[in-house]
C-alpha cells in the first residue's frame, strides 16, 4: 500500500484579525502566495511537480472569492498547469485539506501535493458569507432542531454545563495557554516553522493574570438563551476563547516513492484519519467521537500518542475532551493553543499539524494526534507518526 509523508511545512506568525493587525494590510492571496513560495524554496522542489493544492478557508467571499488557492497558486509564481482547489469544512477546513492530499497520495491519484489554508479575519470578517436577507438553513432544518441552530459561543457554554466546567477552570487553562506559547517563543521552539523571521504571533500575551482574566465579562449573554438554556452558568469571556485573526500554513505531502526519487526527507507520514459528526447544539465535541474514531482506525490508544493538539476554540472545548479521552494536560497543546497563539479559522488545521509536527522532531516523539471542532457538530481527527 503506497504511503503519504509530510516533507515540509511552514506557517505565517498569526495575525490580530482586525485593521491595524500586522497581516491586515496584506491581501489573502497574496499571504497564502507567500507561504507557499516559502514552502517550495524550503524544500527545495520544482513546483512543476505538484500534482494539485488543495486549500481550506471558510468564508469564501470577497477577497477569499472565485476559488482563492488557485490565485494564490499563480501568484506565488507556480507553473500554470498546477491546479488547486478550496474546501469548507469550517474550522476544520484546512485540516480536512490535508485528508484529501494525503489520501489522495495514497490512492494513488496523487504523487505530490499541496495541502494549505488561509483565514484573514480582518479583510473578510467572520459571517460575512451571510448576506443580508438570506437564510442559509432553510424551512426543514429548523423542523429538526426547533428553536433553531446556536452559535458557537452559546455550543461552548453549553459544554462547560454539562461537564460542570467552573470559571476558574476555564481561566487557568486559558492562561496556561498563554504561558506555553511564550516560552516557546522565548526558547526559539517556534522558529523553525514560522515563515518569516523576526515577527511574531501577534495574540500571545505574556502578561496576562489569573486576576485580568476573572475581571472580563461574559461574551455572549443572551436572555433569549438564558431563557432556553436554563442551565448556562454564563463563563465563557473573550479571554478563555480563541481570538480573530489573519494566518497561512501550508505542508507539502507525497508518497515516499515520490519523497526518494525527489531526494527528499520524509519527516512524518499520515497513520489514520477521521471525520465525526455530534449533536448541532453541543457542536463543537465532536472531536470526542472523532479521537475514538482514528484512534480506533489506527490501532492505537491514547498512551500510544505522545503529543495531542487539540484546537482550543474555547477552553471548554478541551477541557471536555480531556475528561473523556483521560489524556493529561502535559501532552496537550504543549506549544499553547489558539486562544494564545490564534485561530485563523481556515489555515488553523494545516497551523497545528505544522506545530505538532515540529513538537515531535524536537522531543524525538514518534505518534501525534491532532483534532479539531467544526461548526454544525463536526470534527476532523489525525494521526500522524515522526519518521
Amino acid at each position: 500500500m503506497r504511503d503519504a509523508v509530510i516533507v515540509e511545512a511552514v506557517r505565517t506568525p498569526v495575525g490580530k484579525g482586525k485593521p491595524g493587525g500586522r497581516l491586515h494590510s496584506e491581501y489573502p492571496v497574496d499571504l497564502l502566495a507567500r507561504t507557499l513560495r516559502t514552502l517550495v524554496e524550503r524544500a527545495g522542489i520544482d513546483p512543476a511537480e505538484i500534482d494539485d493544492v488543495v486549500g481550506g478557508v471558510v468564508t469564501q467571499v470577497g477577497d477569499q472569492a472565485v476559488n482563492v488557492t488557485r490565485s494564490a497558486v499563480l501568484a506565488a509564481g507556480f507553473p500554470e498547469s498546477v491546479p488547486a482547489t478550496t474546501v469548507d469544512r469550517q474550522c476544520g477546513s484546512s485540516q480536512q485539506a490535508a485528508h484529501f492530499a494525503a489520501q489522495g497520495v495514497i490512492s494513488g491519484a496523487y504523487d505530490v501535493a499541496i495541502a494549505c489554508g488561509l483565514e484573514s479575519m480582518s479583510r473578510v470578517p467572520m459571517g460575512s458569507g451571510v448576506l443580508p436577507g438570506s437564510n442559509p438553513f432553510g424551512a426543514l432544518l429548523p423542523e429538526r432542531y426547533p428553536g433553531g441552530l446556536i452559535g458557537q459561543g452559546i455550543a461552548a457554554e453549553r459544554i462547560a454545563a454539562r461537564w460542570k466546567l467552573s470559571r476558574e477552570e476555564l481561566d487557568a487553562f486559558a492562561y496556561e495557554s498563554h504561558m506555553r506559547a511564550h516560552a516557546a517563543w522565548e526558547n526559539g521552539e517556534f522558529d523553525r516553522e514560522v515563515a518569516w523571521s523576526g515577527q511574531r504571533d501577534e495574540t500571545v500575551r505574556p502578561t496576562t493574570s489569573m486576576e485580568a482574566l476573572a475581571g472580563l465579562k461574559p461574551a455572549y449573554y443572551d436572555p433569549v438563551y438564558e431563557e432556553r438554556f436554563p442551565e448556562i452558568g454564563w463563563q465563557i469571556t473573550a479571554g478563555n476563547a480563541s481570538p480573530l485573526n489573519d494566518g497561512a500554513a501550508a505542508l507539502l505531502i507525497m508518497s515516499g516513492d515520490a519523497a526518494r526519487r525527489l531526494g527528499l526527507r520524509p519527516r512524518a507520514r499520515f497513520h489514520g484519519f477521521a471525520v465525526a459528526g455530534d449533536d448541532p447544539l453541543l457542536m463543537l465535541t465532536a472531536i470526542i467521537p472523532a479521537t475514538e474514531k482514528v484512534l480506533k482506525r489506527s490501532g492505537l490508544t491514547p498512551d500510544d500518542i505522545d503529543l495531542f493538539e487539540v484546537n482550543e476554540a474555547f477552553s471548554s472545548v478541551v477541557l471536555a475532551w480531556r475528561r473523556e479521552t483521560g489524556v493529561s494536560s502535559d501532552r496537550v497543546n504543549v506549544r499553547g493553543g489558539a486562544i494564545a497563539i490564534g485561530h485563523p479559522l481556515g489555515a488553523s488545521g494545516a497551523r497545528i499539524m505544522t506545530t505538532l509536527l515540529h513538537a515531535l522532531e524536537d522531543r524525538g516523539a514518534r505518534f501525534g494526534l491532532q483534532a479539531m471542532c467544526e461548526a454544525g457538530g463536526m470534527a476532523n481527527a489525525t494521526v500522524i507518526e515522526r519518521l
